[in-house]
């Protein structure tokens, strides 16, 4: 029995509406969207601009040596075609500033949570001259495993892909016309020569989402391994990661000495 969830019907619709609420609730003139070449930012930028159109979608592309020239065109491209604006900013010389200053012995897990910090940082600068919101492209599989970096890919205004797990915004993908080379391309955050999602994570996403979708239904590990027949260990490692990055999904936590306390008895 397979546990992978089917994409709603009306999950494109909802993410349209989604966007021009959030975008006229905060008198935003439009949004701003970092475009790494992969499925998640180029549905993101499909979706807004049929949600609000053209002239409100900012497109960014932050490359830095690892992002090849070939993939910074193509993500051009793809954005021209698209009719929306989008701007090229080559990060190096900021990358260059962090390593002369920070100690070399640094693993590179911590070079690519800065490099993803970079980039949200700029992305929230050329929001803030555009008057515009910055929407991020993670998912569902991404937030459950805390497959971001803190206040890098997972700093935004918005999350319109929040609710769907990786599987299913494929699906959404294709029905939104989204080119097949960027389809194909394996998913990759682009931290590091030869970074995968799935190398990384231990498991392709078709796995991955039973799993995730599993614990959605309030099934224990157990049960997921049963009734998917997955090896166990890759839903033990699944699971313990879920667990472990709760705090990722979380604001910092605040101890109660007040009559309300924010993010535990006072939300907005």
């Amino acid at each position: 029995m397979t546990l992978i969830p089917k994409l709603p019907a009306y999950a494109g619709r909802t993410i349209e509406q989604f966007l021009r609420a959030h975008v006229a609730g905060a008198s935003a003139e439009g949004v701003v969207i970092g475009l790494s070449g992969g499925i998640d930012s180029a549905l993101t930028a499909r979706l807004a601009r049929d949600a609000l159109g053209p002239s409100k979608v900012h497109g960014v592309i932050l490359p830095d040596r690892g992002f090849s020239s070939d993939l910074c065109r193509e993500t051009e491209a793809f954005a021209i075609g698209l009719g929306i604006d989008v701007l090229t900013i080559p990060i190096d010389p900021v990358e260059e500033a962090y390593r002369h200053s920070l100690p070399s012995e640094m693993d590179r897990v911590a070079w690519g949570n800065i490099k993803a910090r970079i980039r949200m940082t700029m992305d929230y600068a050329l929001a803030r001259g555009l008057r515009s919101l910055v929407v991020g492209t993670g998912n569902k599989s991404e937030l459950l495993l805390g497959y971001f970096s803190k206040y890098g890919d997972g700093g935004a205004d918005l999350l319109p892909l929040g609710d769907l797990y990786k599987t299913q915004l494929r699906t959404l993908a294709r029905e939104r016309e989204i080119p097949e080379p960027i389809l194909e391309r394996a998913p990759t955050a682009g931290l590091w020569e030869g970074q995968t999602d799935e190398g990384e994570l231990g498991a392709p996403y078709g796995t991955i989402d039973e799993v995730l979708a599993g614990l959605e239904q309030l099934y224990t590990e157990e049960e997921i391994v049963a009734r998917t027949g997955l090896d166990a260990n890759i839903v033990h490692a699944l699971v313990t990661r879920v667990e472990v990055n709760r705090h990722k999904r979380r604001l910092p936590p605040i101890p109660k000495l007040g009559l309300r306390t924010v993010g535990i008895d006072w939300r907005d």
